[in-house]
């Protein structure tokens, strides 16, 4: 902490209450109201601090600071350039759509830091002047003294001093489910934030029992400051793609410039064309070479990757992550809410030397109990029928069915004992109840007098240890008989190593007379029933998920500020580590960066982890060049969420903070919509480098026609305006086809691609060379072949067709890339066909339609004149059908 953490010289946990008073300058009766004047000028209000912004029209102009937004401005250059007012249009729109897009997405990024604000109490209620005050929380300071009940949102950091039954819900900062007992004892200094049971922190919740503690935090010094901060601080991480087509473009550029270079020196120096030709000829190679239909295709492919993704509950809200996700080798996962249900749910019954296992999970009171995986009817059991009794009446919560959804009103632990009364059919058992003693951190339990057919009866439920300790007998199936005290232990021991809290039942008969109840008539001589076990269960198909995951090359860590026990014991449950080892926040604390990315590595399970923790987790990964995701709902997890490549939300559960930090947002809460995700993340990609290698060798062979014609010194096969022309309609209908391809049968079966390795490979520029020459040489060749004959224009408007029909079988090759081009999933593309279609006719109108061949000096041509076109495609299809044939024999294609 800043100004007053500097004051002390142990952290506040760990001091007792008169240490903090002192350090602090303040006692019970509070401060004084001049004192507190004085003091918020010295730390400020108790706000987080604003960020500066920048303006909208920076924002907006950001946007084109961009590689492929580079590549269009050149194009749109080189149209105007030409004369090609249309084309120019086009592609300036383009530009500035994407750029809209751009500027809509990063303004919703902007409320994370508001989302946090909101978390702050906006009343507090204080002790000044030796009087009790309500005031706004942002006039709160350190020293002030603030009493809490039930409900309170808690307004800053407090160092508890006074307590009863105090507890607090800390899932926003910790991402515990369960709310926490606060007691005024201090904690050991290198106690983790979870553990800290003298403090309160800003922004999370009292929900039950009362307290007082004094200020030691406010603003930016509290622990939501410091996420703020984190927030804040994070600097913007490119993605894998982007990183790619950046190094891509850059070096495109340079082979286009030099080519351009050497092709004019050659045309001037050695063939001796005037200045003016020569320019011509320039332009035609750059409007042939520069792929300006590639930044359009590629953002409509990531468009349709994100349609695709939320039709399976994945919502991408940055739309360069749906390709990051293809990438995506660690999945760092929150276990509260994200794994599990973040909803308690009674799962084991221990009672009478048997275990029963209870079916269902969360709130839904479905399930039956079984013993030995057979039904049961509790009735049968007298212990059984108590114990569940007991659970049921002694219980101040209640669970309702709103909306198709089963939600708890109260505590979840009481929620979960209140779902298994509903499991077990106890809706009609309704007895009176004549009094009850509250649970109480002090004495650990709750009990009930009741009066169940005329007979009054105490039902009690608590810690298990201390009722226990009241218990002198235990009820089995032939009675009561001695307790057996160590036996229980036993069992509460292994039920907690399976990551269960434990809650014990008792029952006992007091006197008939007997209508109040006081803590004497429950002390001793009870007669214990059973445990009942509980837990935020895993869901079954985040268990599946997490199995996809690893077929698919993924590691999955769960990163938890849970207990290490709890998180073992769902890691264990998960398949995610080893079922043993598991790391702590304060171990990563004595570790240096190069042992924590040794450590990240080789484990998969963070128990007792803090914000910081998690950003450290992350930046580790990144360090060893593992492109990583991470997902969350709290708003502890916004910063880690930040600084990884992806950061995934939850939707339902989430807070706003966290979703507005996220690159994706889960609508279903659901981790299996995880792998799904990365699914079609693998797929965008491998339709983009379809894409490429479609759109990069096209491209190729018109070039190839431009550099053929200078170096043979003869005319130009096809002119710049006809270049124009191909390039368009291949662009909007057959590059645009490969956007739509369905998923290639063994996307999941690979590993994570390489974030270092090219978007194109070796073996695809291999690829996209030869083919270049290829197309480019047939229609060199073809034009040669009929010039004489046929003239010019005639021969033009051939070669023009026999680039665009070896570019549509070309097209059927591009469809897959590491299959051939003919196997069940042929017609699945419908896209491809439909374009091929309108391909065809365009082509038509531009052969045969008078006004086209007066705009691109072209002229009808017979039809078996067509068969030139249609020989051409036909030969480019057969041979890269054998090429790849032969590369997937030799294991060339990935």
């Amino acid at each position: 902490m800043a100004n007053n953490a500097s004051q002390q010289k142990k952290p506040w946990h760990s001091m007792t209450a008169e240490e903090v008073f002192s350090s602090l300058n303040t006692d019970k009766q509070g401060l004084s109201t001049d004192d507190a004047s004085r003091r918020i000028q010295e730390y400020g209000p108790n706000k987080l601090p604003e960020r500066g912004k920048q303006s909208e029209f920076s924002r907006f102009i950001k946007q084109f600071d961009n590689i492929l937004i580079y590549v269009l401005l050149v194009a749109a250059v080189v149209t105007a350039v030409l004369g090609h007012w249309v084309d120019t249009w086009i592609i300036l729109a383009v530009v500035i759509i994407n750029a809209i897009i751009g500027f809509i997405q990063e303004g919703k990024a902007e409320k994370a830091l508001e989302g946090i604000k909101k978390m702050l109490s906006l009343k507090a209620s204080v002790i000044r002047d030796g009087q009790k005050n309500e005031i706004d929380a942002e006039e709160l300071v350190p020293g002030d003294i603030v009493s809490l009940t039930a409900g309170d949102k808690i307004p800053a950091d407090l160092r508890i001093f006074k307590e009863k039954s105090f507890q607090v819900e800390e899932s926003p900062l910790t991402g515990e489910s369960a709310a926490v007992e606060k007691r005024s004892q201090a904690v050991d200094e290198d106690t983790e934030l979870g553990d800290r049971t003298s403090m309160a922190y800003s922004g999370t919740t009292a929900t039950y029992g009362n307290a007082q503690g004094v200020v030691i935090g406010t603003g930016e010094n509290t622990e939501l400051g410091k996420i703020n901060t984190m927030i804040s601080e994070v600097q913007e991480i490119t993605t894998p793609l982007l990183r790619q087509i950046h190094d891509f473009g850059t070096k495109l550029a340079f082979v286009i410039l030099g080519a351009a270079v050497a092709l004019f020196l050659f045309g001037f120096f050695i063939r001796g064309h005037n200045i003016d030709d020569m320019f011509m000829a320039v332009i035609s190679l750059a409007v042939a070479a520069i792929p300006e239909g590639l930044p359009a295709i590629m953002t409509i492919t990531l468009a349709i990757g994100v349609q695709r993704m939320a039709r399976r509950n994945a919502i991408i809200r940055k739309l360069p992550s749906v390709e990051t996700l293809g990438a995506v080798s660690v999945i760092c996962s929150d276990k509260t809410g994200t794994l599990t249900r973040n909803e308690m749910t009674a799962q084991l019954i221990i009672i009478d030397g048997k275990s029963y296992e209870i079916e269902g999970e969360g709130y839904d009171p479905e399930g039956n109990i079984l013993l030995d995986g057979s039904k049961v009817d509790h009735s049968e059991s007298e212990p059984l029928t108590k114990l569940l009794q007991t659970a049921w009446v002694c219980n101040e919560s209640e669970i309702r069915k709103d909306d198709g959804t089963w939600r708890l009103i109260g505590e979840p632990t009481e929620g979960a004992l209140k779902t298994l009364g509903y499991k077990a059919g106890l809706q009609v058992f309704l007895p009176e109840r004549l009094n009850d003693i509250p649970f109480d951190s002090e004495h650990k339990y709750m009990a009930t007098l009741n009066l169940v057919d005329n007979d009054r009866i105490i039902y009690i439920k608590g810690a298990p240890e201390r009722l226990l300790e009241m218990c002198d007998k235990q009820l089995t199936a032939a009675g009561e008989k001695q307790l057996d005290k160590s036996s229980w232990l036993d069992s509460i021991d292994e039920a907690a190593d399976r990551g269960m809290r434990m809650i014990g039942t008792a029952y006992k008969i007091p006197d008939k007379s007997t209508d109040e109840l006081e803590k004497e008539d429950v002390g001793d001589g009870a007669v214990f029933l059973g445990l009942i076990g509980i837990m935020d269960p895993p869901r079954s198909e985040a268990i599946e998920a997490v199995r996809q995951c690893k077929a698919a090359g993924i590691t999955v860590k769960m990163i938890t500020g849970d207990h290490k026990i709890t998180a073992r014991a769902i890691g264990r449950k998960m398949g995610i580590g080893d079922g043993e080892k598991v790391i702590e926040g304060r171990d990563m604390d004595r570790m240096d960066e190069r042992e924590l990315q040794r450590v990240v590595m080789e484990n998969d399970v963070f128990a007792r982890t803090s914000p910081e923790h998690k950003v450290k987790l992350i930046k580790a990964l990144r360090a060893n060049n593992v492109i990583s995701a991470m997902t969350g709902d709290g708003v502890n997890d916004a910063p880690a969420l930040k600084n990884a490549d992806v950061g995934i939300a939850m939707g339902i559960k989430g807070t706003e903070v966290a979703k507005d930090t996220a690159e994706m947002v889960l609508a279903d809460d659901n981790f299996a919509s995880i792998a799904n995700a990365v699914e079609e993340g693998r797929t965008v990609y491998d339709n983009l480098r379809k894409a490429i290698i479609f759109i990069l060798p096209t491209n190729g062979s018109e070039a190839m026609v431009v550099i053929g014609a200078i170096l043979l010194g003869i005319t130009m096969p096809i002119t710049p305006a006809q270049i124009l022309w191909i390039n368009m309609v291949t662009a909007v209908t057959l590059a645009l086809a490969l956007s739509f391809e369905p998923m290639e049968k063994d996307v999941m079966k690979n590993p994570p691609r390489d974030p270092d390795d090219s978007i194109i490979g070796g073996y695809f520029i291999f690829r996209i060379v030869y083919i270049s020459l290829l197309l480019g040489g047939a229609v060199t060749v073809v034009f040669l072949m009929l010039e004489d004959q046929h003239g010019i224009i005639s021969s033009r408007t051939v070669a023009v067709n026999a680039l665009v029909f070896g570019q549509l079988f070309y097209l059927l090759n591009c469809r897959k890339i590491r299959h051939q081009a003919f196997d069940k999933s042929f017609f699945s593309n419908k896209a491809v066909f439909v374009a091929c279609l309108v391909l065809i006719i365009l082509q038509g109108v531009f052969t045969y339609a008078p006004f086209m061949n007066d705009i691109f000096e072209t002229s009808p041509i017979s039809l078996h004149l067509l068969l030139y076109p249609l020989l051409v495609g036909l030969g480019i299809f057969i041979i890269v059908e054998l090429e790849k044939w032969v590369a997937t024999k030799k294991k060339l294609l990935t």
